[in-house]
């Protein structure tokens, strides 16, 4: 029994000294090759020349002295134009551009106080803006300001006056592209102008205009 017993013990040793030997000799599989994982990448590049047109609502503020008589009024209407511009995607987070608008609109209003009617209104305004903003691909959020344009005319005492004010403007909007060519942006703008003065056959008018807009707009990217 012990002779059994010790030639099994033999058997199994020897086996397992030439187990390496008979697996170097088994046809091998080939080890699993894998792609590497492309890093992910933009869907669109901001990058460029643009137009589009927008429409949305004016909220224009007057505050009008005429004679030391206080006439302020405050009117809204909508307003309602084109804007071109030029983006560049510094990174791919951060886009800075260039845009200019004009917009028309309808602003008037009459205030009558101290036995003095006296009517305000803007046609038509104007921004010239710096932009800067963060992307998400294909969404955009942005910061925009700088040089501001409207005409302002009062009316009264049976005379008018008018001029085109300059001031300063700032505002904030978002904008998504809708495909690599097509944008849609919401936007607020803010408009100071500061005091203008007039003169009415004679009698001091100044007023002091500002406006803000909400509006929509659709453009497209070249």
């Amino acid at each position: 029994m012990k002779r059994l017993a010790i030639a099994g013990l033999a058997v199994t040793a020897a086996t397992a000294g030439n187990a390496p030997v008979w697996a170097a000799d088994l046809p091998q599989a080939p080890a699993p090759a894998y792609e590497a994982v492309p890093a992910q990448q933009q869907s669109i590049d901001w990058t460029g020349l643009y137009i589009g047109g927008n429409l949305g609502w004016a909220f224009g503020n007057f505050d009008n002295r005429a004679g030391g008589t206080k006439l302020d009024t405050d009117t809204n209407g909508i307003a309602g134009g084109l804007y071109t511009g030029y983006n560049f995607q510094v990174t791919p987070n951060i886009v800075v551009g260039a845009e200019a608008d004009f917009s028309l609109s309808d602003l008037e209003d009459t205030k009558s106080a101290g036995g003095v009617t006296l009517t305000s209104k803007s046609n038509w305004n104007s921004n010239v803006r710096a932009r800067i903003g963060y992307a998400f691909d294909r969404y955009l959020v942005y910061g925009a300001g700088g040089l501001a344009l409207a005409d302002l005319e009062v009316s009264g005492n049976g005379d008018k006056d008018s001029k085109t004010a300059v001031g300063w403007t700032l505002g904030a909007g978002g904008e998504a592209a809708i495909t690599n060519n097509v944008t849609a942006r919401l936007e607020y703008a803010y408009q100071d102008f500061g005091d203008q003065d007039f003169n009415l056959n004679g009698t001091g008018v100044t007023s002091d205009f500002s406006n803000q807009l909400v509006r929509f707009g659709v453009g497209y990217k070249f």
